[in-house]
């Protein structure tokens, strides 16, 4: 059996072919063998978000994807979140309203507001709220993120 297994996929727009080893994480895959080091290592068990990147048009923990099971699929990371050095508002809009301090969680809070905004780019905040349950955050609390969220939505209906 080989130790280690070829993948191609599309990260960030690009498509990618790395070795990894059946057992390792999206996530240390991401960060250890492609070098893509915005992704954020929390609590490696699912729980926290901050390692959330977007798969195939969903948000997953990809501390709990394994990297084989990426074979074939298009994944967002926070490094493909901006367009060259134009940051994406949400981007603006966490660094404008104070939304982030360790920037642990931040990563992952973007990741997953940005797959909300781009499934529904009028969410109220009962609606935010919900979508970023699943990301924790221990240092700025969660009311500068909600109106950072409503903030970059608000950028982006005026750009259409």
């Amino acid at each position: 059996m080989p130790t280690t297994v070829r993948v191609e996929c599309t990260i960030n727009d690009e498509t990618r072919e790395f070795l990894c080893e059946p057992r390792q994480s999206l996530l240390e895959c991401l960060r250890d063998v492609l070098g893509l080091t915005g992704t954020k290592e929390g609590c490696n068990d699912g729980n926290c978000g901050s390692c959330t990147v977007m798969m195939d048009g969903r948000i997953v923990p990809s501390c709990l994807v394994l990297g084989v099971e990426s074979q074939g699929s298009e994944i967002t990371t926070i490094e493909g979140v901006a367009r060259g050095s134009e940051l994406h508002p949400l981007q603006t809009a966490f660094l404008e309203s104070a939304a982030l301090q360790c920037g642990i969680c931040t990563p992952g809070f973007i990741v997953a507001a940005k797959a909300l905004l781009d499934r529904n780019p009028r969410p109220d905040e009962h609606e935010i709220r919900l979508w970023l349950a699943n990301n924790l955050c221990r240092c700025t609390g969660y009311d500068k993120i909600i109106r950072a969220v409503q903030q970059a939505a608000a950028t982006l209906q005026e750009a259409k």
